[in-house]
């Protein structure tokens, strides 16, 4: 092995590590219901996050036992206090909590902290201040559900993003429409695994196979159409699951999908390494997008999907996910074109870049299927 290819393999290695951490994006679950002038509720983070917040982990063994756990509860308490804000016609509502439990979900253990609010009137409208994590991980961010006069509204907070008022008295779909659509594009951006899948199968879509080598697509045409073979496979594929998913006609195990969607990534990635499929890339991009929007399901299935505006949430959803996917192509591709004729771009990106795609979602799977 050349030196130069050493010194990529190592690269590979060194790069894995840190983003293996760092697919997982940071989700907080603040869930209130009101009740004339008071507000109960509760926010659950995940105990990584916690660590984050106060250092759970007293002894430093890597490990948050219960009793940790709850010798940290007052440090959680006075974290929430000056980082979610709950505020009504009077001002902040004052808060009051229950004692920290623990709370299963799909991608680990979370703290749940229950909590009241008193907000000294009735509540016509009510402003939330969330700002947890904004110092120790920007990428982090609250997804709210919101109880109020018999309706349910859903938003994502966090992201330096500024104080939100919410009316309680009515829930319009065009105001559910612009959150789903903003959780949407957040997700997606946020879910480096769906983008590392796209990007495997796009990466050869500016390249032609010939004498077992990569070779530059000498026209755009043909290149151009193959991004969009690929893009709308994809887009088709898992706007169907989705749907499905978000109204409960199919689901799958979390644990199942998150792995099978790493497990995709590995094959797509090493496909551009070891060539098995070399046209009709969009067929993979169909097979495994169906996957991929179980995936993305999840989110929903956390969120909820508001009475009365169910459908408008739904479809403003997947039009943020399709946003956010079209931005990343639209920034790439171009690049990918106007590199595609230099041997950095066919035997330095097109198989390391794969490599490392796949190095990475190997340990993702490894994680999500044994974890």
């Amino acid at each position: 092995m050349s030196t130069l290819r050493k010194s990529l393999w190592m690269t590979v290695l060194v790069l894995a590590g840190p983003l293996a951490q760092a697919h997982i994006a940071s989700n907080g679950f603040l869930s209130l219901q009101v009740d004339g002038a008071q507000v109960s509720g509760a926010l659950e983070l995940a105990i990584r996050d916690g660590e984050l917040a106060v250092g759970l982990d007293q002894n430093g063994d890597g490990k948050v036992t219960w009793g940790e756990l709850r010798a940290s509860q007052t440090a959680l308490q006075v974290y929430v206090l000056g980082h979610v804000h709950v505020a009504g016609a009077d001002g902040l509502c004052r808060m009051g909590f229950g004692p920290v439990q623990v709370n299963e979900r799909v991608d680990g253990s979370y703290l749940w902290l229950p909590f009241t609010a008193a907000c000294g009137r009735v509540l016509k409208h009510l402003s939330i201040d969330y700002t947890v994590l904004d110092a120790e991980d920007p990428s982090h961010r609250g997804l709210l559900s919101l109880n109020a006069s018999g309706a349910t509204q859903t938003a994502v907070l966090g992201g330096g993003s500024a104080v939100r008022l919410f009316e309680l008295d009515h829930s319009s779909p065009w105001s559910a429409f612009i959150e789903y659509l903003r959780a949407g594009i957040w997700h997606i951006w946020s879910g480096v695994d769906h983008l590392l899948f796209l990007l495997s199968l796009l990466l050869p879509a500016v390249l032609a196979r010939r004498q077992d080598r990569w070779e530059a697509e000498p026209m755009a045409a043909p290149a151009f159409v193959n991004i969009v073979k690929v893009v709308t496979a994809f887009t088709l594929a898992h706007s169907v699951t989705l749907s499905l998913a978000a109204f409960d006609l199919i689901r799958l195990p979390g644990r199942l999908t998150e792995s099978v969607i790493a497990a995709s990534i590995v094959v797509a990635a090493l496909n551009n390494v070891f060539p098995r499929v070399t046209e009709g890339r969009w067929r993979i991009a169909f097979a495994f997008g169906l996957l991929h929007g179980f995936g993305f399901a999840s989110v929903l299935a956390e969120m909820g999907l508001p009475d009365g505006a169910r459908l408008v949430s739904l479809v403003a959803f997947n039009l943020g996910v399709e946003a956010g996917q079209m931005a990343v192509v639209l920034a790439v591709m171009p690049a990918a074109y106007l590199l595609r004729s230099t041997a950095f771009y066919r035997r330095g990106v097109m198989p390391w870049g794969s490599s490392a795609i796949a190095a990475l979602a190997m340990v993702w799977f490894v994680q999500r299927a044994l974890g």
